[in-house]
C-alpha cells in the first residue's frame, strides 16, 4: 500500500496559508476545518513552509497570546519535509516515527497535492492488518 491510497480516501481540497496569514487566522482554519497542520503556500501554489498546532501552542507558551497577531512567515517550518503519492505506508509510517511528524505533506511532480497525518497513516495500518487477518482465517477455514 502507498501514501495514495491514504490520499484517495481524502477530500481532494488542499488547505493552505499564506505567509502573510496572522495565526490567529491559523489557530480558525484549524479549529473550523478539524485539521492539525497547514501547509504555506505563496501567490503561485508553491509551498514555502507548514504550520502546525504544536507551532501556535509552542509559540503562545514562550510569548502569550499575543502572538496570535503575528504572521505565520514569523512561526512556520521552512524546510519541509515531504512524501509521494509512490512511497509505502510502511515507510512513510517509520520516517513519521522517527522525525516525530504528525503531519505530512504529500508532492507530486513539484506540487503540494495533499496533506497526510501519522493518524491517517495508523488507521491504513490498522485496516491491512485486519484484512490480512481476514484472510488467513478464510485459508485456515477452507483448509
Amino acid at each position: 500500500m502507498t501514501v495514495a491510497s491514504i490520499l484517495k480516501g481524502k477530500s481532494d481540497r488542499l488547505i493552505s496559508v499564506k505567509e502573510a496569514d496572522s495565526l490567529a487566522d491559523v489557530a480558525r482554519i484549524l479549529t473550523q476545518e478539524n485539521i492539525g497542520a497547514l501547509p504555506v503556500l505563496d501567490d503561485g501554489g508553491d509551498m514555502v513552509g507548514i504550520i502546525s498546532e504544536r507551532d501556535l501552542v509552542r509559540q503562545i507558551a514562550k510569548v502569550g497570546a499575543e502572538v496570535l497577531t503575528r504572521s505565520v512567515r514569523d512561526v512556520m517550518t521552512r524546510n519541509v519535509v515531504c512524501c509521494g503519492p509512490d512511497d509505502s505506508i510502511a515507510s512513510t509510517m517509520a520516517m513519521m516515527t522517527a522525525r516525530r511528524f504528525r503531519h505530512l505533506p504529500v508532492r507530486s511532480q513539484g506540487r503540494i497535492i495533499g496533506m497526510i497525518s501519522i493518524g491517517d497513516v495508523v488507521k491504513r495500518r490498522v485496516e491491512d492488518a485486519e484484512r490480512e487477518a481476514e484472510s488467513l482465517r478464510e485459508y485456515i477455514v477452507r483448509g
